[in-house]
């Protein structure tokens, strides 16, 4: 047995060049997956399609880097979910799926609830939100364009507090006030986590508009140098509380820690699978060799804890849901955002805007790393000359 205290069990982090590499070449992959589904959806293009080719997009962008490294593993990291209108997240249908959904002009969809890539166990996860057929001549307006824009605010104010030494309650604090003026509220107890070596679900989270009992049971938490975090916005235009409906559930995740004596043949071959193909990442069933055996042998797996489900949520019938989600990696001199955002103010015409001093102040804040080194330098140089201008003692 390894020693507890050898290099192996320790968490490898953005200190160490290689594992910074391997989360900037995740981001980048991510980003160019993301570019190309936001082209891809269009009317008449239907949600089934657009999360396939998400996936396979993935396996390519990461098929392509440590080709030597066979040991070495690499891919999806959340599959890729489209969640269209009112649906919150996790919306990644099945082939065998009997309605299709296909999307419509001014349907607002969600690209992805969670679309994440993985280069050995360093992940990189994003979402983003559109309002198709919209543009700069005709954008969208009304309640679409209050929540797009209202998420897209509070992924931006996220990105300005996520950093060493402020806790995750001030996030939640901030995002409520956000979305405030926009007549909108954050989706109720959804969490942005950690990120960890093969964990998407680390240990410290923020959490979204907490109930009472959320917020009691929620463990604060104080942001530290190179921790990485998936910080995920969702934001409603109805009351925020997401519900699970009769929609099957396609995305699943696997739990080392579990351990059980599954009964079912159709059981242990979908457990092994997962084990071989997905390691600890989550997977969709559809990513397994037979979808009939897996729909049916899941199931056991669920039951007995061996995996972990991501139902598919909704909000109000008529209401409308928003998300972007970014991956921060909190280093020495500035947080380093690797997942881009791909929103356009142009886009959307909202009737309201931020008027809360201190939140508009914290919007105006750079993040700019180039414009930190500049100033830090600055200040430095200042400190010189100020040094070299006391008069010595004689």
């Amino acid at each position: 047995m390894a020693d507890s205290g050898s290099d192996s069990d320790v968490e490898p982090t953005v200190a160490d060049d290689v594992v910074l590499t391997k989360y900037k070449m995740a981001g980048s992959m991510a980003d160019n997956v993301m570019k190309k589904l936001i082209a891809k959806c269009v009317a008449g293009v239907s949600v089934l399609e657009l999360c396939k080719l998400g996936d396979k997009l993935i396996v390519e962008e990461t098929s392509a880097v440590f080709k030597k490294e066979k040991e070495l593993l690499k891919g999806v990291g959340f599959p890729t979910c489209v969640s269209v209108n009112n649906c919150v997240c996790h919306n990644s249908p099945l082939e065998s799926e009997k309605d299709v959904q296909t999307l419509k002009d001014d349907d607002l969809v969600k690209i992805s609830s969670d679309l994440a890539v993985h280069i050995d166990g360093f992940i990189a996860a994003s979402a983003h939100t559109l309002v198709v057929g919209c543009t700069k001549d005709n954008p969208a307006t009304g309640r679409k364009a209050d929540v797009v824009t209202a998420a897209h605010l509070c992924a931006e104010a996220a990105l300005r507090l996520v950093k060493a030494g402020n806790k995750t309650s001030q996030v939640t604090q901030v995002l409520n006030k956000v979305t405030e003026p926009f007549q909108c509220k954050p989706v109720e107890g959804m969490l942005s986590h950690q990120l960890q070596h093969n964990r998407i679900d680390g240990e410290k989270t923020i959490i979204l508009n907490p109930s009472e009992k959320q917020r009691q049971d929620h463990e604060e938490s104080e942001f530290e140098v190179h921790e990485v975090y998936a910080v995920d916005c969702l934001v409603s235009t109805g009351d925020g509380h997401p519900r699970e409906l009769d929609t099957r559930t396609t995305v699943y995740k696997r739990n080392p820690d579990i351990v059980y004596q599954l009964k079912m043949k159709a059981s242990r071959s979908v457990f092994s699978e997962v084990e071989n193909k997905h390691n600890t990442m989550c997977f969709t069933l559809r990513s397994l060799e037979d979808e009939k055996r897996s729909k049916m042998g899941i199931v056991e797996c669920w039951k007995h804890g061996l995996c972990t489900q991501f139902p598919v949520m909704w909000e109000k019938e008529g209401e409308f849901v928003a998300q972007f989600k970014f991956t921060v990696l909190l280093m020495p001199n500035l947080p380093m955002r690797i997942t881009s955002s791909f929103f356009d103010q142009d886009f959307y015409k909202s009737s309201f805007q931020v008027t809360d001093p201190e939140i508009m102040n914290l919007l105006n804040t750079s993040t700019s790393r180039r414009a930190a080194k500049k100033k830090k330098k600055k200040a430095a140089s200042k400190a010189v000359v100020e040094s070299a201008e006391v008069p010595t003692e004689g």
